[in-house]
């Protein structure tokens, strides 16, 4: 372990906690006394996250969210962590500019890192009652128009394999509303059809099977054929979006890559802006189909939102911009 993976870790005089792996010593039950003054931070951290019963992608969040603190008490020279130092973490993220949706997740990993670390004898809770960042009412995201959706899929160059897939993928995010996530899970077979409609079978967040579907209209699914023409109509198990730089042609398509794919889009477009971005696309899914008569129950499952509470945000913001009393202001 090289010198920037370790930070010393010295209890307070009221904790007493032992800073020792419990397998070789005994736990702060059993003694009064520090048996280590040194505290290998990063190989807790792998014990920790390595211990959860959750997805690989929420390990990997956690695992982000601890790096991130530790860099930050690596650069502050902080080797004695209290309830101050996540205070002042919180602060430094609010102060960069990250956004609360992920300085949420960063809080929520220290949160839980270390209860564990608590509950393993190693070190206390300090972050007891320690609050996520503040979200939004809304939705952080804007929407487009429906010229605007027509416009920039008509933008993307399609007499390329990329662009094939650029405006397969940014079409079906259009007119269905899947989650990046749920993209990049899709193979080729979860195309079906059902009572004589054709479907794509989802895996949602959170799910462990593809137990729902979003409706393929004409439109969504023509282009998406076209690009599986393309590509000599691959194997059922095939991802339904795959790569296709020289490096790493046919992998499946990280939600990383689906992201950077519509941002370099709308941007080419001329919408850059902090507030469009592959997310966007969902809510113009859910906004556009509100505005055309869809029932809110129907959008909630679309959408595949748990409560319908989500999905009444769109209908209180539509009924906001319409029924403005604004407008009743007469000067």
């Amino acid at each position: 372990m090289d010198a920037m993976s370790v930070v010393e870790f010295v209890p307070t005089a009221e904790s007493r906690f032992p800073l020792a792996l419990p397998a070789q010593s005994p736990t702060f039950q059993e003694t009064a006394e520090p048996i280590s003054p040194r505290f290998a931070l990063r190989e807790f951290v792998a014990r920790f996250v390595a211990s959860l019963d959750v997805r690989e992608s929420s390990r990997e969040t956690y695992s982000r969210g601890l790096e991130r603190f530790l860099e930050f008490l690596q650069s502050t020279g902080d080797h004695r962590p209290t309830r101050q130092s996540i205070l002042i973490f919180k602060k430094a993220l609010a102060d960069a500019r990250v956004g609360p949706s992920t300085a949420s997740s960063y809080l929520t990993a220290i949160r839980r890192f270390f209860q564990w670390l608590a509950s393993e004898g190693l070190y206390p809770n300090i972050s007891e009652g320690i609050r996520g960042a503040k979200l939004s009412r809304g939705y952080r995201k804007d929407m487009l128009t429906a010229d605007q959706c027509r416009e920039l899929i008509d933008s993307i160059d399609c007499s390329t394999p990329c662009g094939k897939r650029d405006a397969a993928l940014l079409n079906l995010l259009v007119r269905t509303g899947l989650r990046s996530i749920e993209a990049v899970r899709a193979n080729v077979g979860d195309i079906r059809q059902e009572s004589g409609e054709w479907v794509l079978w989802v895996q949602g967040k959170g799910r462990d099977a593809k137990d729902e579907f979003v409706l393929l209209t004409a439109d969504a699914l023509k282009p998406l054929l076209e690009y599986l023409a393309l590509r000599r109509n691959p194997p059922l198990d095939a991802p339904l979006f795959v790569a296709t730089s020289n490096r790493c042609a046919n992998a499946r398509l990280t939600t990383r890559s689906v992201r950077g794919i519509v941002k370099a889009h709308l941007r080419r477009y001329g919408l850059d802006s902090d507030r469009l971005s592959c997310h966007s696309l969902r809510h113009t899914f859910a906004t556009l189909a509100l505005k055309g008569g869809a029932p809110l129950e129907q959008v909630q499952a679309a959408c595949r939102h748990a409560s319908i509470q989500t999905a009444m945000v769109y209908a209180h913001n539509l009924d906001r911009v319409s029924n403005g009393a604004e407008r009743y202001i007469e000067i």
